[in-house]
């Protein structure tokens, strides 16, 4: 689970008396400093957490932040640093995705559990990787390939992070996806190796 002295800490200096949405408890984890501010240094030392290579890890970060800072610094002249500010990454939902968010960050249980109630046809607790080919099929806005895109590599990177020894997504694992505690539990695992 995301920790909560770092959340809490996180909750303190993004603002009095803020407390973190799950949207923003599943990006605190890439917040290295919890200043309230992600630097692309962080997203990678992150993945680099997470087990990620160099490569995958900077690829990434560069990913991440070119396609989400602007979103997160509404009306500010566009920084070279591409920081994402972690109180307005609601504003970085993209569509065509699984509403499981809404749009203030908060988790939709009902449309999480609506994932697997659709897709999980093998087995109701978890997803093959084709089942999240179709949930990702059927959840396209029409004319959103800025979403498509988006909701593409949420999805594949979920599924190479989390899947299990036999192929699937687990409905434990999606669910701690959504409020950051897979990013932990990934790295604890790590750094037991």
């Amino acid at each position: 689970m995301a920790s909560s002295t770092s959340c809490s800490q996180a909750a303190e200096k993004i603002g009095n008396n803020h407390e973190l949405t799950p949207l923003e408890k599943h990006v605190m984890f890439f917040d290295i400093n919890n200043d309230g501010i992600i630097y692309p240094s962080e997203t990678y030392q992150a993945f680099r957490k997470m087990g990620r290579g160099i490569f995958r890890s900077m690829f990434a970060a560069v990913l991440i932040h070119f396609t989400l800072s602007h979103k997160t610094r509404p009306g500010k002249c566009p920084s070279l640093l591409f920081p994402i500010v972690v109180e307005n990454i609601k504003y970085a939902i993209h569509g065509s995705d699984s509403g499981a968010y809404d749009s203030e960050g908060r988790f939709v249980p009902e449309k999480f559990e609506e994932i697997f109630k659709k897709h999980a046809n093998q087995n109701p607790d978890s997803l093959t990787y084709n089942e999240v080919k179709e949930l990702l099929k059927t959840n396209r806005e029409r004319k959103d390939y800025y979403g498509w895109a988006n909701a593409f590599v949420d999805w594949k990177s979920l599924y190479d992070l989390g899947k299990s020894n036999n192929g699937t997504l687990t409905k434990e694992t999606v669910r701690a996806v959504y409020d950051g505690s897979l990013f932990e539990q990934i790295a604890q695992e790590q750094a037991s190796k």
